[in-house]
């Protein structure tokens, strides 16, 4: 008898959260029945999101920690990668939105004399290195764009000679080598499609690369000379690095293709997490060739890094709402007028990110073409990347 009393009382104390009891009373208009306000703060969306959504943040954030605790151990930790839920989670976020606010915000000229205590404030978190700058007085920046964009000392960066390709800007080596079948890493372990992040072919005379056969596989259509390789470098600029980006390379650029796209963060602990996250973000590819056969440079957008400017192409306008996400658009530089292209010369100023961002170079070259990096390493623009 027991257990079906302790049942009657669950099934009445059930009944009662259901039907609540209504109370009574009189005016001198009508009756007005209401019910207590018992339950309304039991079930609130609001707390339960930023409950989830902070523990899910803290399970990630003890993952990393442990991953770094392993590393430092010397322990080869492979990548744990996210589900197609939470890469479909993350870019259901309107990052692109939020980056043109945050662009419109840099805009805002600063008060003269706020401008100093907010540039210091960025300065000591992203660790910036104002000596090398060719204006140091922070003053002289109105806003926070143009303290992004800021320019160096010509002698900041010496560009070498020796060597045939050299770093396009700062940053960390996120990867480089050959590229093996079809896919490239942009982490160790974690790759994506070349074709996704170049984009199909297009049968079109200025593109630099041949036609292509029917049985042909896509990295195979790249490689124009017989004996050469397809090798390929991910450089990671962080918040606090030079912001432009220049040309690796004597080279001469034919085509121009924009990818409209999400604004993930590129940092490494993204790259590690988020399979192909490159062919998901916005990019703007320029291709062209070189002395040794194709050449590419892709900059690649990120969270509030949806401006990227490539300073001879003024047809160009990334994040724009006018483009949706998935289509691409070309662009030949290969006019009536002008049969070859934009030649760039090494070191030339070639573009610029409003804040850190990602540049990956796919270039052809020959079997003996050597990298002269570490994976992690830090480089800074003008050092060499290899060379033959």
């Amino acid at each position: 008898m027991r257990p079906h009393c302790e049942d009657a009382a669950l099934s009445h104390f059930l009944q009662s959260l259901r039907k609540p009891p209504l109370r009574t009373f009189s005016t001198n208009a009508r009756k007005v029945h209401t019910a207590p306000a018992r339950t309304s703060s039991l079930l609130r969306p609001l707390p339960i999101l930023v409950a989830t959504a902070g523990g899910y943040a803290g399970y990630r954030q003890y993952e990393k920690y442990r991953e770094r605790e392993l590393e430092k151990l010397g322990l080869d930790v492979p990548p744990k990668l996210a589900g197609h839920w939470e890469v479909a989670l993350y870019k259901s976020v309107p990052t692109r939105l939020l980056s043109r606010a945050w662009g419109r915000l840099n805009q805002v000229e600063l008060p003269h004399w706020l401008r100093r205590p907010v540039y210091s404030l960025y300065i000591w978190t992203f660790g910036v290195n104002m000596k090398e700058a060719a204006v140091e007085d922070l003053h002289h920046y109105r806003n926070l764009s143009e303290f992004f964009r800021r320019k160096l000392k010509p002698q900041a960066r010496p560009v070498c000679g020796l060597h045939s390709v050299i770093s396009p800007s700062d940053g960390k080596i996120l990867n480089f080598g050959q590229v093996k079948n079809c896919e490239v890493e942009q982490v160790k372990g974690v790759t994506y499609s070349l074709e996704s992040f170049l984009g199909p072919r297009t049968p079109s005379e200025d593109l630099p690369f041949p036609p292509a056969t029917p049985h042909s596989s896509f990295r195979s259509q790249l490689v124009t000379r017989e004996g050469n390789e397809l090798y390929h470098c991910v450089i990671y600029l962080a918040p606090g690095d030079y912001h432009c980006f220049h040309s690796p390379t004597d080279w001469t650029v034919s085509h121009r293709r924009h990818f409209p796209g999400s604004l993930m963060s590129v940092n490494p602990g993204m790259a590690r997490w988020i399979k192909e996250l490159f062919c998901h973000n916005e990019r703007v590819v320029l291709t062209g060739d070189w002395k040794h056969g194709f050449f590419s440079l892709t900059a690649v957008g990120a969270t509030n890094v949806g401006s990227i400017r490539i300073y001879f192409d003024r047809d160009l306008h990334t994040n724009s709402p006018r483009y949706s996400k998935g289509s691409y658009n070309d662009f030949s530089f290969v006019t009536h007028a002008n049969k070859e292209g934009i030649p760039m010369r090494k070191g030339e100023h070639l573009g610029e990110f409003n804040l850190g961002s990602t540049i990956v170079l796919i270039f052809e070259a020959p079997k003996d073409f050597n990298f002269r990096l570490q994976a992690g390493q830090k480089i800074r623009f003008g050092e060499a990347l290899g060379s033959l």
